[in-house]
């Protein structure tokens, strides 16, 4: 029974932050909601192969769950005061299962996990795990920080949210505004995520698409919300060159892809999401890294030379929003400028003890040094950044460029 392993499989990447966000949002209990589903995924990897795949494997999965809930409160020693809450919010979901009317409630536990009461430098991380299915490891590559160091965070984020009873309720109007900061950090992130991943590999894409319904249900959600509207932007200008960024197993950078074949209906969109920003006067991180893929794409579209106005962009947003990311991103469009020793110097000023392990750094770094003709510099970089490169695709460029030296 492979196809039942299979479907099994695919359902809990697929529809993991869509039966979490909507137990979660019921049972007001995270840490439950997620022992819960997996004991379910559990099930369903030991049944499915045995009976085959259910006709509705979600409707199947969240039955199971609900059953481990159940069972759980039955068992808690405050049964009394939590079961009769559970059950009831656990039966609703089930009788909107049977109604084929499944909830997607992951925008509405995305606003929750931003709830004021939760620390800010948690908040985005909880997000990507509870929500969006990443897991320790992959957040913690994200902030840069070690695995552990992020999980004992998650757990002390989801610990208080048990202990303080933090409502889950769909936050007020004037609630939305203040947390969309976090919520945007978290869709960025899972963008991010996919996009580093790699389209060929597993989840990536799917992330990644994942990550662009939920910016344009913001934006339908918060229409006057520029720093909305410019995410959206961003990834819509990011996504429209998915097809063109690997050739023959590799990755290709922006100045070689094939324009043929990048999507001419995103960046429209990016265009008019970018340009609604703009109009409301309230520029930001989001815009500012919209309007630079602007840039990227006009000047390849037009065959203008933008590379000077890329650099004044990233000298902005540096500014605004400083972060090792940011830095190494403008040291790289120095270095697209033709100033290799300015580009060298912006990554020496960047503190070494956070870039350790850092892939994006090593390969900058390296390309720098081998336009200084610093070959066996490069050739040390170059292997390190290899080294840290999670994706085939980027190994394999990065393997052409150190045989180029």
């Amino acid at each position: 029974m492979i196809d039942a392993r299979r479907t099994a499989e695919e359902t809990a990447r697929a529809s993991y932050g869509r039966l979490l966000a909507y137990l979660a949002a019921r049972t007001r209990d995270i840490a439950a909601a997620e022992d819960a589903l997996a004991e379910a995924f559990a099930a369903a990897l030991s049944h499915w192969p045995l009976t085959g795949a259910p006709a509705s494997p979600e409707a199947w999965l969240l039955t199971a769950a609900r059953r481990k809930l159940i069972d759980n409160a039955r068992r808690a020693a405050t049964r009394r005061d939590a079961e009769p809450d559970i059950v009831r919010a656990i039966d609703e979901a089930e009788a909107m299962s049977r109604e084929d009317r499944f909830v997607d409630d992951r925008l509405k536990l995305l606003f929750i996990c931003a709830h004021p009461a939760i620390d800010f430098g948690v908040r985005t991380p909880l997000m990507l795990q509870t929500v969006l299915g990443l897991d320790a490891a992959r957040i913690a590559s994200a902030f840069l920080v070690s695995p552990a160091t992020m999980s004992q965070r998650l757990v002390r984020a989801k610990r208080k949210i048990a202990e303080a009873r933090i409502s889950f309720e769909t936050p007020d109007a004037d609630d939305l505004a203040p947390r969309a900061e976090a919520v945007l950090g978290a869709i960025y992130a899972a963008f991010g995520a996919g996009y580093d991943v790699g389209d060929g590999a597993e989840g990536g894409g799917d992330l990644a698409d994942e990550a662009m319904f939920l910016a344009r249900l913001v934006t339908d959600l918060l229409p006057d919300d520029s720093e909305a509207l410019g995410l959206l932007a961003l990834m819509s200008y990011v996504e429209a060159r998915r097809d063109a960024r690997r050739a023959g197993g590799a990755y290709v950078p922006i100045d070689d892809q094939d324009t043929s074949l990048w999507n001419a209906r995103l960046i429209e969109a990016g265009d008019d999401a970018l340009g609604k920003a703009a109009r409301l006067r309230a520029p930001g991180r989001y815009q500012i890294e919209a309007a630079i893929q602007s840039a990227h794409i006009s000047g390849r579209l037009s065959g203008e030379d933008t590379r000077a106005a890329t650099v004044r962009l990233y000298d902005r947003l540096v500014r605004i929003a400083p972060s090792i990311g940011a830095e190494i991103a403008r040291a790289a469009a120095l270095l697209r400028a033709d100033e290799p020793c300015a580009a060298l110097a912006a990554l020496d000023s960047i503190d070494a003890a956070r870039i350790t392990d850092h892939q994006p750094y090593w390969a900058t770094r390296a390309h720098a040094l081998a336009a200084l003709r610093r070959c066996a510099a490069a050739a040390e970089a170059f292997d390190r950044a290899i080294g840290l490169s999670s994706e085939t695709a980027t190994r394999a460029f990065l393997q052409q460029q150190k045989r180029a030296l």
